[in-house]
């Protein structure tokens, strides 16, 4: 069955499989483990919505919540706990993949607070914090790509801890993003300290960025006239074919001479990580965001849902520089329609900052009417 098994083939062409998900019933049931070892799972990825959907939708964390607003922790200490010990269970079960990998794969990620997405010195100091207490080399601390998350990036990375760079969806952004990692391994090289165990990887929004687009396409095709084509060859073709313009930057960055030199001192790239890959569109394939962009030194973070329809009927292969021009082509017709992708991946940060911070205050209140209820 392994053999014929879509996701595992994944690895022969380069890319990494993630889980975009975490729970505690999937790591205690041994779920997990299984699917590392039958899936050829490399990963695992988390956000604000997740947890809440994790702990405020099950009975798992009841007990755990229960003692800890006993011995008067905080809500936002109570969430912390909770976090942090489900990241530390899920990277000790990756921790074997990490050490075979040399560093590689294996990683669990965790995110700073969403209210921090604007406040660089916050993110900072919440980074380190969460870092120091999850105390594993296996573990990404993910930071949103805003304007103040960049310094942030290059601190982190340069004090050594290991980033996931998150809310990334904007091709300018993504160089800047680059630098402020490239500039952090400079700045550990520069003082003598090792660079070969620091990681970051750089998580590329995919589906919202058509998910915004294509209904202005279909407005335009409806209305007709000479721009009605061109909408209509376009529409749910701007997502990938942004994907790979960022690979075709990946490349260009990672191959240069400033990058050699660290790489020689045993530097990891940065790699590219396709992210928000399900298919929010029913028009479209339900494996479109896996399919399209299967490449070398890349990773493919997927929901449980994408991640069993790929298993089914997935066909994998490197698909990522296909058609490279094509899609430098059909970026360059977004002006002609009136859309400008600058404009639309700066309102989908903005969207996304606030879709991380929505779910998280929700969490919040769930954890507070629990706390309050304990003892009456």
């Amino acid at each position: 069955m392994m053999i014929d098994n879509p996701l595992t083939r994944l690895a022969a062409l380069g890319q990494s499989l993630w889980l975009d998900y975490i729970r505690r019933d999937l790591i205690v049931s041994g779920e997990l483990l299984r699917l590392i070892e039958e899936d050829g799972l490399r990963g695992m990825t988390s956000n604000p919505s997740i947890f809440e959907k994790a702990i405020a939708g099950s009975h798992d964390y009841d007990e755990d919540i229960r003692a800890l607003a006993l011995a008067g922790k905080s809500v936002q200490a109570i969430y912390e706990v909770l976090s942090v010990r489900d990241v530390q269970s899920a990277a000790d079960e990756f921790r074997p993949l990490y050490e075979k990998t040399d560093g590689k794969d294996g990683y669990v990620s965790l995110e700073v607070n969403p209210h921090l997405a604007h406040d660089t010195k916050g993110t900072i100091d919440e980074a380190r914090q969460l870092w120091d207490t999850l105390r594993r080399p296996n573990v990404f601390i993910k930071v949103p790509a805003t304007a103040e998350g960049l310094p942030a990036i290059q601190q982190l990375i340069g004090e050594g801890i290991s980033v996931n760079v998150t809310l990334l969806f904007g091709l300018p952004r993504y160089r800047q993003v680059a630098e402020a990692y490239i500039a952090g391994i400079e700045a550990r090289a520069a003082r003598g300290e090792a660079v070969n165990h620091v990681a970051s990887v750089a998580s590329f929004f995919v589906s919202r960025i058509d998910g915004l687009v294509d209904p202005l396409l279909e407005k335009l095709a409806a209305q007709g006239g000479e721009k009605a084509d061109i909408a209509k060859m376009v529409r749910g073709q701007v997502a990938i074919s942004s994907a790979k313009a960022a690979y075709q930057i990946y490349k260009e960055i990672f191959g240069t001479d400033r990058w050699r030199m660290l790489a020689a001192q045993g530097a990891c790239v940065q790699r590219l990580l396709w992210a928000s890959t399900s298919t929010k569109n029913p028009d479209y394939s339900d494996v479109k965001y896996v399919e399209a962009l299967i490449g070398p030194e890349t990773v493919n973070t997927v929901p449980p849902e994408t991640l069993d329809a790929y298993r089914d009927h997935g066909d994998p292969k490197a698909r990522l520089e296909q058609d490279v021009a094509e899609a430098g082509r059909i970026l360059a017709r977004l002006p002609e329609l009136g859309i400008s992708l600058d404009e639309v991946t700066r309102q989908l940060e903005d969207e996304g900052v606030e879709k991380f911070n929505q779910p998280f205050d929700k969490l919040m209140e769930v954890l507070a009417r629990a706390s309050s209820s304990v003892g009456r």
